[in-house]
């Protein structure tokens, strides 16, 4: 299937989100990570398309979507700015309200989303993250290790754009090989266009950016929210992989109970990329949560 592109003008200049949107049944917007893009979903969007109208868009900066040079703030890369890019999208496809699953970077964006927009989103769903503020500040040994790219790409342009873009071939596959729960969990034409957009110059700015912005301005607006002394009241489920780095190092539930009201989950048997590892699993999850009155 072709690709779709919604255009729109938002704070720091237009921007163009590529997305998909197949199926029928209620709204669930599906957001991808790092370094991925919305081809992560294509196994679970066929066993969830008969029964929600599954829509997968890429995040600013990453496949076919936009990808500006980044501000000297990190603003235009901030979650806040990402997060609207992708309501602005659901409106357009006239989805006032709907439910949010994201994975990784998109589990990012679908908390700001959440926070910023509360009553555009029914439920919530985290995959195999606990809050950023929350990874930040309890960083140990063991986290900086194995998620090293987190410090890595935060340092100032051009430096993570010049070291990875010279060897992209040698990086990635141990980038994400290390994370998963089994071996080669990505099938070959994903990994493909994983490879190819890293490669991207522009791309690759937009990954770090991300990154700078998740350092930066992100734990601003994070702190800004937590300062309020308010819980979000719509319910989120967190899963997270029993063979990964936030199973070792965090407590999602007690984590996310900082923040929402509501919150239940569970790990999985899987590694990081629970969308490509085990999307059976992760479909009926989803059937259960968000389909159940």
């Amino acid at each position: 299937m072709r690709h779709a592109i919604f255009k729109y003008h938002a704070t720091h200049g237009p921007i163009e989100i590529a997305y998909l949107q197949e199926g029928v049944g209620p709204p669930l917007l599906l957001l991808h990570g790092f370094p991925q893009t919305k081809k992560i979903w294509e196994p679970t969007v066929q066993l969830l398309k008969s029964q929600f109208t599954c829509i997968t868009p890429d995040l600013r900066g990453y496949g076919f979507s936009s990808k500006p040079q980044g501000l000297t703030d990190h603003a235009n890369y901030s979650k806040r700015e990402m997060a609207r890019d992708m309501l602005e999208l659901m409106h357009s496809l006239g989805h006032r309200t709907f439910d949010l699953v994201g994975h990784d970077r998109g589990g990012r964006v679908a908390h700001r989303l959440a926070t910023d927009y509360p009553s555009a989103i029914r439920k919530i769903m985290v995959l195999d993250i606990s809050p950023t503020w929350k990874m930040y500040a309890n960083t140990t040994k063991q986290f900086a290790t194995a998620y090293w790219h987190w410090f890595f790409l935060i340092q100032p342009t051009p430096i993570p754009e010049t070291l990875i873009g010279n060897q992209v071939d040698f990086l990635l596959p141990k980038m994400m090989g290390a994370k998963a729960g089994i071996q080669n969990p990505f099938s070959p034409e994903a990994f493909k266009e994983y490879v190819l957009w890293m490669k991207d110059p522009a791309c690759l700015h937009a990954m770090c950016e991300d990154y700078r912005a998740a350092s930066t301005i992100d734990l601003i607006h994070d702190q800004e929210f937590r300062d309020l002394g308010k819980k979000l009241a719509m319910p989120i489920c967190a899963l997270w992989g029993e063979k990964g780095v936030i199973h070792r190092c965090f407590n999602p539930i007690s984590d996310w109970q900082e923040v929402f009201q509501e919150v239940t989950g569970h790990h999985l048997p899987s590694g990081h990329y629970i969308p490509e590892e085990i999307p059976d699993i992760l479909a009926n999850e989803i059937r259960t949560f968000f389909l159940e009155a």
